[in-house]
Parts: C-alpha cells; structure tokens; sequence
C-alpha cells in the first residue's frame, strides 16, 4: 500500500491520503475505558485515576472535545468580552508582560541602587514595598520598631527624592502596595515630579490600597472603613481626572492564598472585595467606569501548574460579568492582573530548590494571561534578597520572555480540553462561593462572621494533612532532606538603629522647610477634607502642602480625625513548609544543645539487593526529622543483627526487608531486640496485612513506616518521646 501524500488543492500543502488513518481505528472512549480498567487489575478505576484537588474539583484522566459542549467561552476570542482567553486581542505580542521585581531595601540610598540595577537589567516596572509605618501613614520617627526595617519608609519630599532621583516617572510605571494610606504615598510621589520639573499628570502604574485585605492581614486598623473609602474615592477620581495612567486600588489575593486557601477560594474572596470597592466607590460619587478602571487585582501563583492557569483566566471571566452587571463598558471589564509567585510554596530548607518553584509558577502566571509580574527570590523565607536573588528572579522573567518566547502565541492555553473544563469548573465553583459571601452581607460582614477564616482553614489543615503523610511534597523538606546543606547567612537588622536615623533625618529635614508656611497647607487640606474627603481639590491641596514640608505623618493627622478602630480575626498567614521546618528545627537546636543527635539503627537484613529499597525510603523518611541514620550492608542472621542494633546505643531501630521473609525474621528479631533493649523504638519497614501486625507487635513491633504513614505525626512523637521540645 502506497503512503505517498498528496496535496490539497485549496492550502497547497501535502497531507497524508484518507487511507492512512484508516489503518488505525479511532477508539471510543467506552474502549479506552474498558482496556484502563483491565491494566488496572481489578484496582477501582475512580480512585486510582481519578484526581480531587484541593478545590473539591475532579480531575479526569482524560479529557475530549464533549467535555466542551456548553462552555459558551469557548467560542470567544482574545480581547473580547469575557476576556478569559486574555484583555488584549494579540495578547503579549503587542506589549509583553511587565517586568516587576519588589524592591524591599529599608535604606533609600540602597534602594535607589536595588532599582536603578532592575530597570538597567530588565525590568520594565518600579516596584516598590513600603514599611508598615508608611502602609499606615505613619511618620518613620514616630513608628514602633517591629513597623520598620522590611520595605522603604517614605515619611518626606526628601525621601522620596533620595529614592527615585534619576528615575523618569512619566516613562516608567510604579508599583506601590499603599496598605491604608494611598492618598498620602500619592501625594508624595506627585509633590516629588512637581518638584522636579515632571508632569505629574503622567505618572502611572498603581499606588494602590486594599484596606480589607490588610485588614484581613493585621486584624486591626485604627479607623473605621467609612474612612478609608472615603481616601480611596477622593484619591480614585482625582487620579481618574489627572492622570488617566494611574490605578490606585490594588486587591490582594495574597493574605489568602498565604493561609493555605485554595484557587477557588482566592478567587471568589478578592472578587467579593472589587465588589465592595466599587459598590463603596459609587456611594460616593464615582461612575463605574471611573471605578472599575482604577483596581488592579494582585494574585498568588502556586504550583499547582493547570489549576493557576484556570484561576487566572476564570478571574477574568467572572470580573468581566460582574461589571457589566454594573452596568460597566467593555473597556472596563477588562481585569488589570498583577502577579507574584507563591510565598506560600517557598521553603527555608534546600532554598535553591525554590528557583524552580519560581519557574514553573511564573510559567503559569504567563499562560495565565498576567499583565504584570513578580517572581520571588529563591531566598525570601529566609532573608531580604541579595544582589544574587535579584539577578536570577529577574533573569527568570526575562529568559521566559526571549529565549522561551513565551509572548507568542496569543492565549496558548486557549482550546485545551483539560484547560478549558478546569477554567468552567473553577469559574462556577469561585461564583457559589462568592454568592455566598454575598449572602453574608459582603466581604466584610463575611471576614466579621469568620466565613473566609473558617473556609480558608479547614483548606489549610487538608493541604497540611497532605503533606504530613506526604501525599503532597515539599522537595527538601518533607521528601528528600538535604542534611548536609549549609545554611543561608542572615543580614542583622537593628531596628532600634535605624529609628534613630530616620529621627534624625526627619528632624533635620523639618528644621529647613518654612514651619508656618507648612501649618498654613496643612490647613488648608484640613478644610478639604472637612468638606468630605471624596473631594478631588483635597489631592491637590495635599501635593501643595507636601512641597511646603508636610510630612506623609502629618497628612495623615489632619485628614483622620475621629480614631474608631476597625477589628476582627486576621487570617492565619503561614508557609505550607511551617510543620516540618519546625520539626527539623527543633532537631538542630536539641543537637546544639546536648552536642548529639537522635541515632537510628536500620536492621538490614540479607544481601544489599533484599534490604535497600526499604532501607533508602526509611532513611528519606526519617531524615525529614534531622535524625542520624546508622546504615550498613545488612546481616545474615537474627542474632547478629540484634546484637549490632544494641551495641549501637541507637534509641529508635528499623527492621528493613521483603514481605517475603518478614513472617520468618521479624518475631524473633523483634523479640530479641526488645529483651535487649526494652525502651528502643522498634519499627518494621512497610504495611504488613492486619493478621501480621498483630504479630508483629506482640513480638515488640511498636510501628510501621511505609508510604502511606503519616509522617510529621511520627516525628513529632519520636521528638517529644526523646525530650526534643
């Protein structure tokens, strides 16, 4: 039979003839149901092909084109209303996603060295993170120690030209985490182009604040919302009148996402707070345009590779729905996405390993559709980044860009059966949830009745469930421990110190400005904001008073006046890798205590080839806790290895061999062990049937470890057991 192709007429390619795919059948899904279930041996096919995720969405084995039917966004292109597939129709290809590595040097010489070293090596974006007096409003000289030292404090018109000297504001975009206090970080940066000559009325980018989800962070803020919306409108319609390429509110998934919550949960909770915005941002006066254009919405990628693709592009889908239940333009449908790689995901144990994570999350962010980015520095849960981090998260982004060309094609993920199917599930699941919310009375009513807490948690303990029997997998961490590892240097911060630097550059930055001059401003913002603070004209009487020497301190004074503090239960924020780390940590100080270590002795017994499959899994499993593993090529008989295991001195032994032999080996090992050495800890290595357990135990077994054991649970007793605390 001939396989010479032949060419179509209409394309002018050549395709192989009709006949050549008749030599293959096309199997019906029922066939290939019916041939995975015979490899499978009588195992039940549901449960082993079949994946639940976290979300409490089924993932099949297999997905078709009749997993399609219904999904109405299917038939959507990029740049169109839902705008899953992407807000812009050539998507990368016009403009790339930007580039927007945080910045988080407490000193603004170094800071302005940190960015300039960005913008000079690849980044597109300033992406700055303030200290917590400054997301506060707070002066640097009047803040606690524990609000200063991670991130820049900007408290003066000196602070701000110390930092961003040198940097084209009207070309280069900001990114600013304002906490509570957007208006007066605004003011600032605008007194500073004034200053020096720019057009302010180009600055862009996002200074953006988020009062509930730092609220939701902190548990406290020391107003009331009324107030902060009312910044929030003021500072939203002036910048919407002024600027056109400024947003200022930025809706953060990530106090969420770094509880444990899950895509869905992420999702529906940073929806039902741009609900909120704009229903607040409209009371009082703002059209929906005007509001809906002015929110950025900040995500978490994890490492569940397809499930944050779908959480992205669903998150498109639904805010594009929910505006134009409000009533919004297609333009302002459009969902402004910025993301960072998971905090959450990232380990202080083999941090190396963390490059990777970054990786493959930026990868899905990209796929996702993202606007902007930030990958994480490899060494975050451990330290500020150095020059090292910087380089390689930024040559991440940039190796993803033009060498990967991952700006071509538009919406790679679009048409994926398995992407599309996930992209539905996860975009009706996010709407229950977020009606839910709604029920509740909204994202405030909802975090005061502890729903997203409570929601948020029992997530949270399942993931750390997963990972206590190692369902789930912490490379390094809870799988694969690198005992040998040296651990990362930590910079010393003295935040006393540096309190009293910014005492004394504040102070002396007051002693030059004009006082009375200064006063007269600031009154005159006074009487804005008496007005009501969702006047335009208070930004511009703010700016005004920034030039004369107001400080952000003193902004905040006269535009705040009735404290009402505003609290309820703040999520848990945590890292996935928190169980183990302490685990691990506990080990290390007790070895710094005592000078020694928790010995293991594993029991091999017969020939390598017999005993070091188990002897390899016991010593990973076991490693997790920092104990030391005692080895050897194995014995040949009962009596040799009991009297080995006790000459060790070692408190815990593992009897490590085949199912095979254990009916003849471990009673008599296990009973000569335990005459040995009553206090030992004995363990057999595997799962033997219910009837050999039983044996087993009698004979002195006191567990087993095998694959599906939970192990943090063993560990943590092992520790307590041995007066590790």
């Amino acid at each position: 039979m001939s396989n010479q192709n032949v060419e179509n007429k209409e394309t002018g390619h050549e395709e192989p003839p009709a006949r050549f795919f008749a030599e293959f059948p096309y199997p019906t899904y029922e066939e290939w149901r019916a041939e995975s279930e015979k490899a499978l041996k009588g195992a039940n096919w549901e449960k082993k092909l079949i994946t639940k995720t976290y979300e409490g969405i089924n993932l099949q084995p297999m997905y078709r084109i009749e997993d399609l039917e219904g999904l109405t966004h299917c038939e959507s292109l990029p740049g169109s209303f839902p705008f899953v597939r992407g807000s812009n129709a050539m998507g990368y290809l016009d403009k790339p996603w930007e580039i927007s590595q945080e910045c988080a040097e407490p000193f603004a010489v170094k800071m302005h060295e940190v960015l300039q070293n960005e913008l000079n090596k690849g980044g597109t974006t300033i992406h700055v993170v303030a200290d917590k007096a400054t997301l506060n409003g707070i002066d640097g000289d009047k803040a606690d120690d524990a609000y200063l030292g991670k991130g820049i404090s900007l408290s003066t018109l000196d602070d701000v030209q110390q930092t961003f000297h040198s940097f084209d504001l009207e070309k280069t975009p900001l990114l600013i985490f304002a906490g509570t206090s957007g208006m007066q970080l605004l003011s600032l940066f605008a007194a500073l182009m004034k200053a020096n000559g720019s057009d302010y009325h180009q600055l862009k980018g996002c200074i953006g604040v988020d009062p509930i989800g730092y609220l939701a962070t902190v548990g406290e803020l020391a107003y009331s919302l009324d107030t902060y919306y009312d910044e929030m409108a003021a500072t939203a319609n002036w910048a919407h009148d002024n600027t056109k390429q400024l947003r200022t509110i930025l809706v953060q998934g990530h106090p969420y996402h770094n509880s444990g919550a899950n895509a869905v949960q992420e999702l529906a909770f940073v929806l039902a707070t741009g609900v909120e915005y704009l229903q607040k941002m409209q009371q009082r006066g703002a059209a929906i345009d005007v509001a809906a254009k002015q929110i950025v919405f900040s995500f978490s990628v994890g490492t569940n590779f397809f499930m944050e693709i779908a959480k992205l592009r669903a998150g498109r889908m639904l805010w594009a729905q929910i505006v134009e239940a409000f009533g919004g333009t297609q333009e302002a449908q459009k969902m402004y996405i910025h993301a960072r790689t998971s905090a959450f995901t990232k380990s202080v144990y083999d941090p190396y390993v963390n490059m990777l994570r970054t990786t493959t999350e930026a990868f899905s962010a990209i796929v996702g559709g993202v606007d902007s980015l930030h990958v994480g520095y490899f060494d975050e849960a451990v330290r500020p980044a150095d020059d090292f981090s910087h380089r390689i998260a930024r040559n991440t982004q940039i190796m993803l860009q033009q060498e990967c060309n991952l700006t071509q094609p538009v919406d790679p993920a679009g048409g994926s059966w398995y992407i599309e199917k996930l992209t539905s599930e996860v975009a009706e699941k996010t709407w229950s949830l977020f009606q839910e919310v709604e029920a509740a009375g909204g994202i405030v009513e909802a975090l005061q009745q502890n729903l997203p807490q409570e929601q948020v948690g029992i997530t949270a303990k399942s993931k750390a469930d997963g990972l206590a029997k190692r369902k789930d997998v912490i490379l390094g961490t809870n799988m694969y421990p690198n005992l040998l590892e040296k651990p990362l240097e930590v910079p010393v911060f003295d935040a006393r110190i540096f309190k009293e630097q910014r005492k004394n550059q504040i102070n002396d930055y007051r002693l030059d400005i004009d006082d009375v001059e200064c006063k007269s401003r600031l009154e005159e913002v006074e009487q804005s904001s008496l007005k009501g603070t969702a006047e335009k004209s208070l930004l511009e009487a703010a700016i005004t008073a920034v030039l004369s020497g107001a400080t952000l301190g003193d902004i905040t004074h006269v535009i705040r006046k009735n404290q009402n503090v505003t609290s309820f239960n703040p999520l848990n924020i945590h890292s996935a890798d928190e169980q183990y780390r302490q685990l691990r940590q506990r080990t290390e100080s007790y070895i710094e205590r005592t000078g020694k270590n928790v010995e293991v002795f594993l029991v091999n017994m017969g020939e390598i080839p017999q005993h070091k499959a188990r002897a390899d899994f016991v010593s990973g499993f076991l490693e997790v806790g920092a104990f030391t593993m005692l080895k050897n090529n194995g014995f040949a008989t009962v009596e040799e290895a009991a009297k080995a295991a006790l000459e060790s001195g070692a408190t815990i032994a593992v009897i490590c061999s085949t199912d095979a032999t254990y009916p003849e080996l471990v009673s008599p090992l296990a009973k000569l062990i335990k005459e040995g050495n009553p206090n030992i800890t004995l363990f057999l290595a595997g799962l033997p049937p219910d009837d050999l357990q039983l044996v087993y135990k009698e004979a002195g077994v006191d567990d087993f470890i095998h694959v599906r054991a939970n192990c943090y649970k063993m560990l943590a007793k092992l520790q307590k057991d041995r007066g590790i605390v």
